[in-house]
């Protein structure tokens, strides 16, 4: 989009940006891209007190959630918000993150984490002229329907938010993007990273041959079907997926477990392949889709997700890198990830900052987010200059 209509625009509000202990460092990431891409910015309205407070350092405002001994806690925000358009940024999903109760130490679960967002979110409301949360991996994602007498908890949080006095909700990746229907008149932002996802693998892997010849997209289950769809068409290649066969007898660790992974697709003998989904958690199904995909003669495997939890540590990967089960990771940085998964020589990191800047100045502008929820348009401009490199190296060695 022309920067003119941002220069021609009156921000909602001034900006102010709180970070979650939990994703200290993406948030510092993001409020520095903001910072940089209003400075370089020249307004229209620059003499109006609208844009008091557009031109900023840094945009953040101070919070935290201190706990006395017996572990309760309040929420603290160390600067007036009054009147601004405040954006809180959580991830969940940080178990790094301990505090103590009667002199233990705890490790903050997702549960710990979204009470101390309600936390910021109540010091706020009575202030704030709107609050959006930016929750990358969506709290309870997981549970987004019920089978037999269960509970609905993301349902529940997302409404909990709404009540609370929040204006609108994004995520990125949702498990299953119609979670938006429990609060069908509210802002839910669904984002997807797939040009970051081939940002990443193409900076990594400069000989990688893009069309139906050499390059399938793989999904590892009937789930992920929709983003390998997407994925494979943006792409020009074809696509395979494979489904879980369970035993529907047990239970084990909460699900059935899988007796058999079924494949669906041309053959992918001698191409190279990309496993697309929204969670690497234990890892398993991925990896058991990586082994299967090697023994029907996969080139180079390559796995992407948005949120690499890897929920059993990495000994796993580990051992299936070394046996030659894939060539690559590649994951964002929504969420925490452990500093050894950082020095592993598999992983590629999928940078979200600049996109989730951007996100925010546009949603502080009042700006249509249309544009920037489709990707195809930066894809195929990536694909071009990638094609037309890898066309040039080619005749300068003929």
């Amino acid at each position: 989009m022309s920067e003119d209509i941002f220069k021609n625009t009156i921000p909602v509000a001034p900006l102010k940006l709180a970070v979650m202990p939990n994703c200290a460092h993406l948030g510092d990431s993001v409020d520095r891209y903001i910072s940089n891409l209003r400075n370089e910015r020249t307004h229209n309205h620059e003499s109006n007190l609208a844009l008091k407070g557009y031109y900023e350092d840094s945009y953040r405002v101070e919070v935290s959630c201190p706990r006395f001994g017996s572990g309760e806690a309040k929420g603290v925000i160390g600067s007036t918000v009054r009147g601004s358009d405040f954006f809180i940024m959580t991830d969940v999903m940080n178990h790094s993150l301990t505090y103590t109760v009667t002199g233990h130490t705890n490790h903050m679960s997702p549960d710990d984490h979204f009470q101390d967002l309600k936390r910021i979110i109540s010091a706020a409301a009575c202030s704030a002229k709107r609050i959006t949360v930016i929750m990358p991996f969506l709290y309870e994602s997981r549970q987004h329907k019920r089978n037999k007498l269960e509970s609905l908890d993301s349902s529940i949080a997302l409404n909990e938010l709404i009540q609370y006095g929040v204006s609108n909700i994004i995520t990125f990746d949702a498990h299953d993007p119609r979670i938006d229907n429990s609060i069908p008149l509210n802002g839910f932002d669904n984002f997807l990273p797939p040009y970051q996802f081939i940002r990443a693998l193409l900076s990594h892997n400069k000989d990688i041959v893009i069309d139906k010849d050499h390059l399938m997209v793989i999904s590892p289950d009937e789930g992920a079907m929709p983003r390998a769809v997407y994925f494979a068409g943006v792409l020009g290649v074809d696509m395979g997926m494979f489904y879980k066969r369970r035993d529907y007898s047990q239970v084990i660790d909460g699900r059935n477990p899988i007796v058999a992974h079924e494949f669906l697709g041309d053959n992918v003998a001698g191409k190279d392949v990309i496993i697309i989904d929204d969670m690497i958690s234990s890892g398993e199904s991925m990896l058991d889709t990586a082994r299967e995909l090697k023994e029907r003669k996969a080139n180079r495997v390559f796995i992407c997700t948005t949120f690499g939890l890897f929920t059993d540590g990495l000994d796993k990967f580990d051992k299936y890198y070394d046996m030659g089960c894939f060539n690559g990771v590649v994951t964002t940085n929504l969420t925490y990830r452990a500093p050894e998964l950082l020095e592993k020589p598999y992983y590629y990191e999928a940078d979200m900052s600049a996109f989730l800047g951007t996100i925010i100045d546009y949603l502080n502008h009042d700006i249509s987010i249309g544009g920037i929820m489709d990707p195809t348009e930066k894809i195929q401009f990536l694909l071009d200059e990638y094609n037309k490199k890898q066309e040039k190296e080619f005749k300068s060695l003929s």
